[in-house]
């Protein structure tokens, strides 16, 4: 289906020149943007944006949909990482097939409507015959552009490694499952709604054999690299422990960096490290609202920026989040660079960038994350008449004074959400089944 959106107040293009439009029209079609400019032709199916706000979708690059079954659980309220997984592993080995699909498919729901057009998943547990493929169901369904990974744990606590040894894989059948699923579902072509990606969950739970050899794996199949690495001071320790090193030399040794690979936190990255993922244009997932809830620190983004890392934003698991909000993650990454390193350090509109073009070039989507012609109509209509934008005199700094949720969101020309609220699954249902899982859960 074709469509107009008329007249927008202003859209924030995040293109080339950082352009930003008023009372200008989008023209949308086969999942593409064909047109920009005033007063198009109306032809199609029109929206009005006159009292909006017109962003390209926000890119979510770092999240565990199958946490959502298990927020704010007691035990892991107040622990930091460490311990938090402890608390939370057991939980999480009495998941199944239903288990993943619900959880994932309202963690989608819940970023669609907070402007999210693309979501990662980094899916590194399979309990209870849980396989990969339950967290792809549950996309289609939403209709978000989905880049799940095929993660996995390998040493367990009997080995050293911190989950329970019930959670853990052969390593043999961990490869084996990884060119299963990128056969079967992973998608290279521009506009493409799938891609799989490699991602080993960390070096704390995988061995080194296993790291090395997804590497080649990954680029032997042409996908994505993903893993934690920094996360907090518990992991630095870890490396330099177990592996006499920090995590940069770690990742360098065994062929993690690159433009294909990004990395989740990255909180504690020195100036060496940056400079590496700087240099190999290897990308960075900065997490705030959970790394704040962890106490695991402040990622030093404004470094990173400054020395051309790729950074995106990603909400995290809901266990360790709580929400899956991106455009509240956008505002929490401006205000903890600002209360680290100055007001003047990070600005709204460099912000909503990182959650946009930022995320897109980050997963390696360069037909994404811009409103530009010839861009896929993956793009935000965010209300700016209502309370939260009230005396506001800019209305396109969104994370100062704007709504939290979006009005309407196309995802590939496909209209997710019309006038706030989802078209493609009825959420009613869809929250009471996973209420009737998390129940089941903690009975």
């Amino acid at each position: 289906m074709d469509y107009l959106i008329r007249n927008a107040r202003t859209i924030l293009t995040m293109d080339d020149d950082s352009r930003e439009l008023s009372s200008t029209d989008i023209r949308i079609s086969n999942g593409v943007i064909t047109a920009i400019g005033p007063q198009l032709e109306q032809d199609c199916e029109v929206l009005d944006a006159s009292r909006a706000v017109v962003t390209p979708g926000l890119v979510n690059t770092h999240h565990h949909l199958y946490q959502t079954l298990t927020r704010a659980v007691p035990g892991g309220q107040d622990a930091l990482l460490f311990g938090w997984l402890q608390t939370l592993y057991p939980i999480w080995s009495r998941f199944g097939p239903d288990e993943m699909r619900v959880s994932a498919m309202v963690g989608l729901a819940e970023l669609a409507l907070s402007g999210c057009t693309m979501s990662s998943d980094h899916l590194y547990l399979y309990p209870g015959g849980a396989r990969l493929e339950d967290t792809i169901d549950g996309a289609r369904e939403v209709g978000l552009r989905f880049h799940p990974t095929r993660g996995a744990m390998s040493i367990g606590e009997s080995d050293g490694g911190l989950p329970p040894d019930m959670l853990v894989e052969r390593e043999s059948a961990i490869l084996e499952d990884c060119i299963r699923v990128i056969d079967a579902f992973h998608d290279p072509s521009d506009g493409a709604m799938l891609r799989v990606g490699v991602a080993p969950c960390s070096p704390f739970s995988v061995s080194r054999e296993l790291m090395r050899d997804a590497a080649l794996l990954a680029r032997d199949k042409g996908v994505m690299l993903h893993t934690h690495l920094a996360e907090n001071d518990e992991d630095i320790a870890y490396s330099q422990a177990q592996f006499g090193c920090r995590p940069g030399q770690y990742a360098e040794e065994l062929g993690w960096v690159g433009d294909d690979v990004w990395h989740a936190h990255c909180v504690k990255l020195d100036s060496t490290e940056i400079d590496l993922f700087a240099h190999t244009r290897t990308g960075v997932a900065h997490c705030p609202c959970s790394n704040c809830r962890l106490g695991s620190g402040i990622a030093p983004v404004r470094q990173m920026r400054d020395a051309g890392v790729k950074v995106g934003l990603g909400v995290d698991g809901s266990a360790s989040n709580d929400q899956g909000n991106l455009m509240e993650e956008a505002r929490q990454a401006m205000l903890l660079q600002r209360v680290a390193f100055g007001a003047d350090k990070m600005s709204a509109r460099e912000v909503l960038r990182i959650a946009t073009r930022g995320g897109a070039e980050v997963l390696g989507r360069h037909d994404c994350g811009q409103i530009a012609v010839g861009k896929r109509a993956d793009i935000a209509i965010w209300d700016v008449s209502g309370l939260e934008s009230a005396g506001s005199w800019d209305p396109a700094a969104l994370v100062l004074a704007g709504p939290r949720q979006v009005r309407d969101l196309f995802v590939e020309g496909r209209q997710i959400v019309r006038d706030g609220r989802i078209t493609t699954l009825d959420l009613p249902r869809l929250i009471e089944d996973q209420n009737r899982l998390a129940a089941r859960l903690g009975a």
